[in-house]
C-alpha cells in the first residue's frame, strides 16, 4: 500500500534538464538528467571511469517506479562497475553507457500503470534486487535463484548516480523518517546483504547465544553484521586491521575485537605438509586461540562472516566451528579461494555462497532501521562533484569505518523532507 504522503505546495518552471539541487514540479518528469556515466572504453579506476554527462531520463515500463535521488550509497560495487571486474556490467545490459550506484533515498517521481503500492509523492528507499518475477523461485521459491535475478546499479544500466532512476516497485520500502537523506541512501545494500547472511541460511540461521567471526568488523558490511547479531543476542566477534577501529567496534555491540596484523596467515593456503603449511598453522592456531580468549577455551565460532575472500578464507574455514558455517559474500582481496578441505569434510562445516536479499529480508532489515534499533553509520557525505573521489577512497582502503553517502538533488547534508530541500535552495 501507498504510504501516507502530505506533498508540501511548491512552484517550480518546467524545464528539459534541470540543474543539480533544482526540484521540479511534482511529477514532472524532464527529458534529460545530469549522471556520472561509465563507458566500456572508460573502464580503470573512478577517477577516470566515471565521467559527468547529460542523458536521457529513463522511460518506465508498466511495474516500474522513477525516482527522484535525493542521496545515493558507496558501495564497492561501483568500483567494480568502474573497472570492469569481476565482470564488465555491459556483459550484461549491452547499453552503451553505465550509470553505477546501487544505494539510494529519494521521492517516487512518476509510476507505471501497473503500480498499486506507491504514488507519486512517497519517500522511499530502494533494495537492489531485480527479477523478472515468472518463475517459480519468485512465486513459493526464493527470488535470489531465479535466473533472472539481476543486482540495480551493477547489472542494470540505470543506478542511482544520477538524478532520476527507474526501478522495479518491489524494490522500493518506506524510508526512516528520523534519519537524513544521506543517511538514508548509505545503508540498505550492505544491511540486508549482512542480514541474508546471518539469517537467510537454515538451519544455520542465527540464533543468539551463538558465536560469529565477522570480516571487516568497522566497515559497511560488518558494521551492520555487528549490530544484527548482538540484536539478536548472539556475539560477535570482530576483526580489523587498524587499532584506531577498536573503539568504534566495540561501540557497535562487539564481544571483542581482534587485529589481524598481530597474525600471520593471510592470503592463500602453503602446500599442505610443507614447512610453510606448518608455520601458516602455527599462526592459524595462535589466531583461534585469541577467539577463545573471547569465546571461552575450546569454544569456536558457530558463524564466519566472509567477504574479504582470498586473504582470509584458508583461516575461516579452519576456525569456524564442527557443523557450523562459512557463509561469504564477495571477495574484496581477490577470487582464488584456497582451504584445508579435510577440516571440512570431517568437521561437516558448511560452506554457503550469499548473495543480497530478496525483499522480504530487505524489508525485515529495513523495519529494524524504521524502528531506530540500528545505527546507519553514515562516517562520511560526498557532494556531487566528489563522487569520483569517494570511490577512490573505496579503492585504496582509505575509507572511514562505516557508510559512505553522496548527495544527488539534495542540496545540503542534513536534510529530513522534500520541505527542507526547496527551503535550502532559496
Amino acid at each position: 500500500m501507498a504510504l501516507d504522503t502530505t506533498i508540501f505546495p511548491y512552484e517550480a518552471p518546467e524545464k528539459d534538464l534541470y540543474e543539480l539541487g533544482e526540484i521540479p514540479p511534482m511529477g514532472f518528469v524532464p527529458k534529460q538528467m545530469y549522471a556520472w556515466a561509465i563507458r566500456r572504453e572508460r573502464h580503470g579506476e573512478p577517477e577516470t571511469a566515471m565521467q559527468l554527462e547529460v542523458v536521457d531520463v529513463p522511460t518506465l515500463d508498466s511495474n516500474e517506479v522513477l525516482v527522484l535521488v535525493m542521496a545515493a550509497g558507496i558501495n564497492y560495487n561501483g568500483v567494480w562497475a568502474s573497472l570492469g571486474t569481476p565482470i564488465s556490467p555491459f556483459d550484461g545490459h549491452g547499453k552503451p553507457f553505465h550509470i553505477a550506484g546501487s544505494d539510494a533515498s529519494g521521492i517516487v517521481w512518476a509510476v507505471g500503470d501497473k503500480v498499486k503500492r506507491w504514488n507519486v509523492g512517497d519517500e522511499v528507499v530502494i533494495h537492489c534486487n531485480q527479477d523478472d518475477g515468472d518463475d517459480e523461485h519468485c512465486n513459493g521459491g526464493d527470488p535470489m535463484y531465479s535466473e533472472s535475478q539481476r543486482i540495480w546499479g551493477y547489472e542494470t544500466p540505470d543506478g542511482s548516480f544520477a538524478q532520476f532512476t527507474n526501478v522495479q516497485a518491489q524494490q522500493l520500502m518506506p524510508r526512516p523518517k528520523h534519519l537524513t537523506w544521506e543517511e538514508s541512501a548509505c545503508y540498505t545494500l550492505t544491511l540486508a546483504t549482512a542480514y541474508r547472511m546471518l539469517f537467510g541460511h537454515e538451519p544455520h540461521d542465527l540464533k543468539p547465544g551463538q558465536n560469529v567471526l565477522v570480516w571487516g568488523a568497522s566497515g559497511g558490511l560488518g558494521s551492520y553484521a555487528i549490530q544484527l547479531i548482538n540484536t539478536a543476542g548472539a556475539n560477535a566477534i570482530g576483526v580489523i586491521s587498524d587499532e584506531t577501529k577498536r573503539e568504534f567496534v566495540m561501540e557497535l555491540g562487539a564481544k571483542g575485537v581482534i587485529n589481524r596484523k598481530d597474525f600471520n596467515c593471510w592470503g592463500q593456503l602453503p602446500t599442505v605438509g610443507t614447512p610453510e603449511f606448518n608455520e601458516w598453522f602455527k599462526e592459524a592456531r595462535k589466531f583461534g586461540k585469541a577467539i577463545w580468549d573471547i569465546t571461552g577455551k575450546g569454544v569456536n565460532v558457530d558463524m564466519v562472516f566472509e567477504h574479504p575472500g582470498e586473504a582470509t578464507f584458508p583461516v575461516s574455514t579452519f576456525v569456524c566451528k564442527k557443523g557450523g558455517m562459512v557463509v561469504i559474500c564477495a571477495g574484496t582481496t581477490g577470487y582464488n579461494l584456497t582451504f584445508d578441505v579435510r577440516y571440512m569434510w570431517m568437521h561437516q562445516k558448511r560452506l554457503q555462497g550469499s548473495h543480497f536479499a530478496h525483499l522480504k529480508q530487505a524489508s525485515a532489515a529495513n523495519n529494524l532501521m524504521v524502528e531506530r534499533r540500528l545505527d546507519p553509520c553514515m562516517s562520511e557525505v560526498f557532494a556531487w562533484d566528489d563522487l569520483r573521489a569517494a570511490h577512490m577512497k573505496m579503492l585504496r582502503n582509505e575509507h572511514k569505518p562505516g557508510n559512505m553517502s553522496v548527495l544527488v538533488q539534495a542540496p545540503k547534508t542534513g536534510l529530513r523532507t522534500l520541505e527542507d530541500a526547496l527551503e535550502a535552495r532559496r
